[in-house]
């Protein structure tokens, strides 16, 4: 697990990471998710030793990451700017893995490699953008780390093999139990993936919940009645948001689905709809209770 504690950075006189807490169980899949610029790269690279910290705490399975070098042998980082050596194939790129990373696993890599159709004996510098961040993406699978971080994971591939890539990195945390954190500004690209979500925002997470709490916890719903009928009617429920086109409303929910049903059928409505929400949803509603415009994040 990783405890981030009071995590403050600052460049010159711009502070980019300022008083940030953040929890990262082991054997999950966190999704790191806000705006260009709100502090996902510089958090991933002082984690994982790239950056210095200014102030804060960062403990890894109940260490302090700058008490204990060998931690940090537990970590592979694929940054948002990708770095190859120059000449450099994918065949020499897995060689020189295989030597950083005691558990490297070359024949995992030349299977993925095989199965997205990378020449391995062309120079990487050659690669299109995706190529290139497909390599590194099965450069740091195969390591078998038991941290990997991932910054804007999805930039540039295509939806089949960011298909498969997810798959990918479920089955690696299924096989071999590690914690794979994944950054990125695009919340419906880590919606079917990611077990826990934290939202970046102006360098501290504002929010951060388990994706089946948020799901479970929060649900819309239509609904109509043969009276007329206000949002007042509605006062033992929370209510996260109400809107009332004609006779019917549609709401937004936030609570026990199972009470909320019974206590709703017993108020005899003529229509009573439940349909489903998107993550993206979820989030508007979840900032517009904190105080804050989702989309302005963006």
């Amino acid at each position: 697990m990783i405890k981030i504690t009071g995590l403050t950075k600052s460049f010159g006189t711009k502070k980019v990471l300022d008083n940030l807490n953040c929890t990262i169980k082991t054997g999950s899949i966190y999704g790191l998710i806000g705006a260009n610029g709100a502090g996902k790269s510089t958090l991933m690279r002082i984690v994982t030793g790239v950056f210095k910290k200014d102030a804060g705490s960062i403990e890894v399975d109940g260490k302090e990451l700058e008490d204990d070098e060998k931690i940090k042998q537990k970590f592979v980082y694929v940054p948002d700017d990708l770095f190859f050596f120059k000449n450099y194939t994918i065949k020499d790129t897995l060689k020189f893995y295989k030597n950083m990373y005691k558990d490297f696993d070359i024949d995992y890599a030349y299977e993925m490699v095989k199965t997205l159709n990378l020449n391995e004996l062309q120079r990487i510098e050659s690669f299109s953008k995706g190529m290139k961040r497909q390599t590194a993406i099965i450069c740091a699978l195969a390591t078998n780390a038991e941290y990997m971080f991932f910054d804007e994971t999805f930039d540039g591939i295509d939806p089949v093999v960011r298909n498969y890539i997810k798959k990918a990195l479920a089955s690696k945390i299924e096989e071999k139990g590690c914690t794979i954190i994944v950054s990125s500004h695009n919340l419906r690209e880590l919606e079917d993936i990611c077990d826990n979500l934290g939202l970046l925002y102006k360098g501290g997470i504002l929010f951060e919940s388990e994706i089946n709490t948020l799901k479970t916890n929060m649900f819309k719903i239509q609904i109509s009645f043969k009276r007329d009928f206000s949002e007042e009617d509605f006062k033992d429920f929370k209510v996260l948001n109400f809107k009332k086109t004609e006779s019917v409303a549609t709401i937004i929910l936030e609570g026990n689905r199972g009470e909320y049903e019974e206590k709703l059928n017993d108020m005899n409505p003529l229509i009573l709809d439940f349909l489903p929400l998107t993550l993206e949803e979820i989030f508007i509603y979840q900032m517009e209770v904190l105080g804050y415009e989702f989309n302005q994040m963006f």
